[in-house]
């Protein structure tokens, strides 16, 4: 049994420089039929350039398995802390690319 266990854990290698994060607020999605592609993008206030400081590509399983994952635990942080409000965005969401929801 105990070897059976050991088959069926991951060890992630998680770099320092990785485990620092990287600010992002604005995330921009865009799909084909093959993949998803997050862009996180950081907007700074009366900066009129963003940049995109990380692009992830999914499979469509991937994707919705990363929904689902956000869902459940933004229901655990609500239960804990209370609900979550979005506020309007007063940025446009059309950086001349395809119109897009974040």
């Amino acid at each position: 049994m105990e070897n059976q266990i050991d088959q069926n854990q991951l060890n992630i290698e998680l770099s320092e420089e990785i485990a620092e994060g990287t600010y992002s607020n604005l995330a921009i999605i865009t799909h084909s039929s093959a993949e998803f592609i997050i862009d996180f993008i950081r907007m700074m206030p009366g900066v009129p350039k963003a940049k995109v400081k990380s692009r992830i590509i999914l499979t469509p399983q991937h994707a919705k398995r990363l929904l689902a994952a956000i869902s459940d635990n933004v229901r655990k942080y609500e239960d804990a802390n209370g609900k979550i409000k979005l506020e309007e965005q007063a940025f446009p969401m059309n950086f001349g690319g395809p119109t897009a929801q974040a």
